[in-house]
């Protein structure tokens, strides 16, 4: 066990900690859910980071920090899916969910055919987590209809279309390995 795996274990500690402070009826709930969720989201940098600079990368936390990642901001939209119950949230949380989804199951089948490195993550997949997270991090701390919510609203709808755009460059890049294997 080492410092960067030990910050993945803490964003997936943080999850129900989120989901908890989301449902409680106190005017600070929101707010400090969104503090929880900030600092995941740094967690979420910090461990590769760390990782990488002090050469601490295990296969134990190459498996759980996508996962961790995955987790945390499905249930963030999910939450967020409820919160806001309108299809201008629904539509881009559920396409962020969905690419997740494919691109996971995506990785899983080229890692088994030992060509993982063709869909490793991209610039776009990182811009993409970027704004998805400042995007949940807005729509989290203020409420529907507050002008800082449109702007959460607005922040989604753009990293949905980067999410589509890197799905489709991951199908590219995996597609001459998906078609020899029809």
């Amino acid at each position: 066990m080492n410092i960067p795996n030990i910050l993945t274990l803490i964003r997936i500690a943080f999850i129900p900690l989120l989901v908890v402070l989301f449902y409680l009826p106190f005017s600070w709930s929101m707010p400090l859910a969104a503090v929880f969720f900030a600092l995941a989201s740094i967690t979420d940098w910090l461990d590769g980071y760390l990782a990488r600079r002090w050469n601490q990368s295990t296969p134990f936390g190459a498996f759980l920090d996508p996962v961790a990642d995955k987790l945390m901001v499905a249930i963030a939209l999910a939450l967020l899916i409820e919160r806001f119950d309108t299809w201008f949230l629904t539509l881009p949380a559920l396409v962020i969910i969905g690419r997740e989804i494919v691109i996971s199951a995506l990785r899983e089948w080229m890692a088994e055919m030992g060509k993982r490195a063709s869909v490793a993550v991209s610039w776009i997949g990182k811009l993409k987590t970027t704004l998805q997270m400042v995007a949940i991090l807005i729509l989290i701390a203020f409420p529907p209809g507050h002008t800082f919510a449109f702007l959460g609203v607005a922040t989604l709808f753009v990293a949905a279309a980067l999410t589509l755009w890197s799905m489709i460059q991951y199908l590219r890049a995996a597609w001459p390995h998906l078609s020899r294997s029809m």
